[in-house]
């Protein structure tokens, strides 16, 4: 079972996301709190995905996600939004969040985008794409590091980030190259630290910052 925390400060949105998720049969929301609680429902429910609030009145989204991070094995985080253009999400993805999502969600597509999280996929939200590429790709340190990290690359090391910036999982990566999913995961490792970035998600975003998808098509 993928187990889920959900973290809003609305009552109303908490029991209609745990609604709709228990009813798949391989996910249980094994915890529905706000802001406050947050950090102690992860310590003591120990999730494999927090769907978390950006936005609350009583707790800071983006604190409640420092916190977590810090964990020495923290959950999969995924950001709740409800607007269009929010600019703390491209800082909760430079703090670790694998994805973001609008509160009003396809409730028959949400439960695959959890399978997905919990794979190790990103999940990106595409109403609010564009709006989070930008304010991301902004931040400086992205800027320096996109001049700088693919002198740092091998020219396998570029091809991964390539199909990963695509979507690809791990295995798919190793069918399209040839390699075994431990030479993928290797490469996948190495690439996120000569990045300095936490995940696939930024990892990707680097990438269109860097300019290296222009260079991949004819």
């Amino acid at each position: 079972m993928i187990r889920v925390l959900v973290v809003d400060d609305e009552a109303l949105v908490r029991s209609g996301l745990t609604l709709i998720l228990n009813a798949a049969d391989d996910i249980e929301v094994v915890g529905a709190v706000g802001g406050r609680d947050a950090v102690r429902a992860v310590a003591e429910l120990g999730p494999d995905v927090v769907l978390l609030d950006i936005r609350m009145p009583d707790v800071d989204g983006l604190s409640v996600l420092r916190a977590v991070m810090e964990r020495a094995d923290p959950p999969v985080v995924a950001m709740l939004t409800t607007f269009e253009a929010d600019e703390y999400v491209a800082a909760a993805l430079r703090t670790g969040a694998l994805g973001y999502l609008v509160k009003d969600t396809d409730p028959e597509v949400l439960p695959g985008l959890v399978r997905r999280l919990v794979a190790g996929h990103p999940v990106l939200a595409p109403r609010v794409a564009s709006h989070v590429v930008a304010g991301y790709l902004s931040h400086r340190a992205v800027r320096d590091v996109a001049t700088q990290g693919l002198d740092r690359m091998s020219s396998r090391e570029r091809d991964v980030l390539l199909l990963l910036s695509e979507g690809l999982s791990n295995a798919d990566i190793g069918r399209r190259l040839h390699l075994s999913m431990g030479t993928v995961k290797e490469h996948v490792g190495s690439l996120l630290a000569k990045l300095d970035v936490r995940n696939r998600v930024q990892a990707a975003l680097w990438a269109q910052r860097a300019g290296l998808l222009d260079r991949s098509g004819p």
